[in-house]
């Protein structure tokens, strides 16, 4: 469970410190609980398949890039997720395809895409019974934030739609406005997000052993729960 790895500082450190940085409260915290909190996983856990894959095929469908592009994208993600965490070199290739898609475009236009994308591909692939966990945790007076691999922009677009509390998520270097093309630290996947989780715990008054976190397998098995309630 990656609540509760303590990290050295190095690279995946980096990438936490900088995620829980620009992590914005989209929503209020709610008063009755504090300290408590869970931590939601977005891809195959909130919602069917991959976010970042419907966000680049929503931008080839606006000529942002061609097929090309999004066929590299789409097998550095794949590539990330299965065999990652063991070889460095699918990693570096997973970096440069979540890059490939950003850079020299503005925040604000890839932020009005995301807007617009979100309801074209990603609104109706939401589970509706992670969905509804999430709402259970707020309605207990506790902060619900995503974590996740996805640019932290498209991540604070879903959940600022779900009324969720906020986001955490990669973080791609910018320059007056513009994507420079570089990660800050590297994507927030596996030991990243804990440190993500870690450090937003400090800034934001989280008791993580009084926080839940939901992914892939264990999400699927609450939302059959949530939803035979």
């Amino acid at each position: 469970m990656w609540l509760a790895r303590r990290l050295p500082w190095n690279e995946a450190a980096l990438a936490g410190q900088a995620s829980a940085a620009a992590a914005e409260v989209e929503q209020p915290p709610p008063v009755p609980d504090p300290q408590a909190g869970a931590f939601f996983d977005v891809d195959n856990t909130l919602m069917r398949g991959a976010s970042i894959y419907y966000f680049a095929r929503g931008l080839a469908a606006r000529k942002l890039f061609g097929p090309r592009d999004l066929a590299r994208m789409t097998w550095g993600q794949i590539s990330f997720r299965l065999r990652g965490a063991e070889n460095s070199d699918h990693i570096d290739a997973a970096r440069q395809a979540a890059l490939a898609f950003v850079a020299g475009h503005s925040v604000a236009d890839i932020v009005r895409l995301g807007e617009e994308i979100y309801d074209e591909t990603m609104a109706d692939r939401i589970w509706a019974g992670t969905r509804e966990l999430t709402q259970r945790h707020l309605r207990a007076g506790q902060r619900v934030w995503l974590v996740t691999a996805t640019p932290v922009e498209l991540a604070s677009i879903l959940s600022r739609r779900l009324g969720l509390t906020g986001a955490l998520g990669t973080v791609a270097e910018t320059r007056d406005g513009v994507y420079t093309g570089r990660l800050v630290g590297g994507l927030l996947h596996g030991e990243a997000k804990a440190a993500a989780v870690q450090a937003l715990a400090r800034r934001e008054g989280l008791d993580l052993a009084r926080c839940s976190a939901y992914s892939d397998a264990g999400a699927a098995v609450a939302r059959r729960r949530a939803a035979a309630r």
